[in-house]
């Protein structure tokens, strides 16, 4: 019966896994790789995207943004439209307070910061044609083409491999001599019941450049 039981666990794990994988996701290009470091070119794409203010926590947050944008792509829109899901879930930390420069990552209050959560919309949707939200807390925006540094991850989405891994990420590109131009992003592939060895998540800076290679 146990290992009955372990196989039926390791199969839906593969296949909500492979479901994942089959979702839309924004076109890159990898410029340049270091490790688990990538420097992608983005190209651009459309996102739906709320802000919530941190009054408990980030995980308590980030559900309330996601259940937001949720009730978006599902119909809750002016032209009761259902979108297909797309990949990532996408998050960045916005700063109401003043910001203290650390030797680790730029730290700030959470009572003090917004988190802004964001999804993709498939590829065929312009600004022009895309379902307008009916929740005024849901907005639509145009991310342009841009150059990322990104640090790739499993395990848990939480709090603490945020800030563990964007510390990594911080240092690694630092330490190439590049200009972050940016807050850090996070990005999650998965859906939560997703087990975390078989999740996808990412930390991930906008940058002026790449390092280039020697030959």
């Amino acid at each position: 019966m146990f290992k009955t039981t372990s196989a039926l666990i390791s199969t839906l794990a593969l296949v909500l896994s492979a479901s994942a994988a089959a979702l839309e996701k924004p076109e890159y290009e990898v410029l340049y790789e270091d490790g688990r470091i990538e420097y992608r070119l983005y190209a651009p794409y459309i996102v739906a995207e709320t802000t919530v203010a941190m009054e408990r926590s980030y995980n308590s947050a980030s559900n309330e943004g996601f259940r937001r944008l949720l009730g978006y792509i599902t119909g809750d829109n002016i032209a009761n439209a259902k979108i297909d899901m797309t990949a990532p879930v996408q998050m960045s930390m916005e700063a109401k307070g003043e910001e203290i420069a650390m030797t680790a990552p730029v730290q700030t209050q959470a009572n003090n910061d917004d988190l802004q959560i964001a999804f993709m919309l498939p590829l065929k949707f312009s600004m022009l044609d895309a379902p307008v939200p009916a929740d005024e807390r849901v907005s639509l925006r145009q991310i342009p083409g841009r150059l990322m540094a990104v640090v790739r991850y499993s395990g848990r989405w939480t709090d603490k491999n945020r800030q563990r891994y964007e510390s990594q990420l911080r240092e690694s590109v630092e330490t190439a001599g590049i200009e972050i131009l940016s807050s850090a992003e996070s990005a999650a592939y998965n859906p939560p019941f997703t087990p975390p060895f078989l999740r996808r998540n990412e930390i991930m800076f906008e940058v002026a450049d790449y390092p280039k290679a020697d030959f």
